[in-house]
């Protein structure tokens, strides 16, 4: 009597779906498996928060602080740098609170402009924090990296992604954005920022989209954009895509009256 021989389906088969051939099927699941839950969440439009992994929330902060101390680098400019850390990180969860408060003011019908972060600790969990302290959905995209990028606590459960190719995380991230605010950060954060300010600069994102750079007192020791300028690297009017601000009021004065300009008017 012979034995009948199992034949595994293609999309049963681990071993084939995580092979370098089937690479092309799991880009598609990472287009498609956001696409569908967006599609039956209604989310169209987000505000996306980049910033650092690496600024501790307030409760983390006074282990922070030791450690910093233990290595033996903890003068009186790194403690300015701290306190400054410790700011911006209340400032993004205070900022995202007043936009879902705002956003769930407009009408049930409209536009809904919901949080957005790349759904690590840092900036991005603030982000969502201020979120659900206002009781308001937001989305968290994750990468799976071997270091940091844990998914934060604060993020709506059934808008928590998990990626694992960048591009289709960048491409999530732009995709339904109608605004950024790019708090201090590092390599990351200058990634996310600079492909954003290529695409608007080239026209690749053809939709008007406010831009925000939040911390005076960090981008302009990082930066000079105006520089740039100055080195005709860039044009002085590409000046206009970035609002430097340094407050919470600042930055939801401009960004709410651009939204509304844009969207709402």
């Amino acid at each position: 009597m012979h034995k009948k021989r199992i034949i595994s389906k293609a999309y049963e088969d681990p071993d084939f779906l995580s092979s370098r051939e089937a690479r092309s099927l799991r880009i598609l699941s990472e287009y498609l498996m956001p696409l569908t839950r967006f599609e039956k969440m209604r989310v169209k439009d987000t505000i996306v928060f980049f910033g650092s992994a690496r600024i501790p929330a307030p409760a983390q902060a006074k282990a922070e602080r030791a450690r910093l101390t233990a290595l033996g680098n903890f003068g009186e400019m790194e403690q300015r740098r701290f306190d400054l850390k410790m700011r911006y990180y209340k400032d993004a969860v205070r900022l995202s609170y007043q936009l879902t408060r705002w956003s769930k003011s407009l009408p049930a019908d409209t536009r809904r402009f919901l949080i957005c972060s790349g759904g690590g600790p840092g900036i991005m969990e603030a982000a969502n924090r201020g979120a659900a302290h206002a009781r308001g959905l937001s989305v968290g995209m994750n990468i799976s990296l071997p270091f940091e990028q844990d998914p934060n606590p604060y993020i709506t459960q059934s808008l928590n992604f998990d990626f694992h190719y960048f591009f289709m995380r960048k491409f999530w991230l732009t995709n339904m954005a109608k605004a950024l605010i790019a708090f201090p950060g590092g390599f990351g954060t200058f990634d996310e920022l600079f492909e954003i300010l290529t695409l608007v600069q080239t026209r690749k994102v053809e939709k008007r989209l406010p831009i925000i750079v939040y911390g005076k007192e960090y981008w302009e020791d990082i930066i000079d954009l105006k520089a740039i300028a100055d080195w005709h690297m860039i044009a002085h009017d590409d000046l206009k895509y970035v609002h430097i601000c340094d407050s919470v009021d600042d930055a939801f004065e401009f960004l709410t009256k651009s939204l509304t300009e844009i969207y709402l008017s």
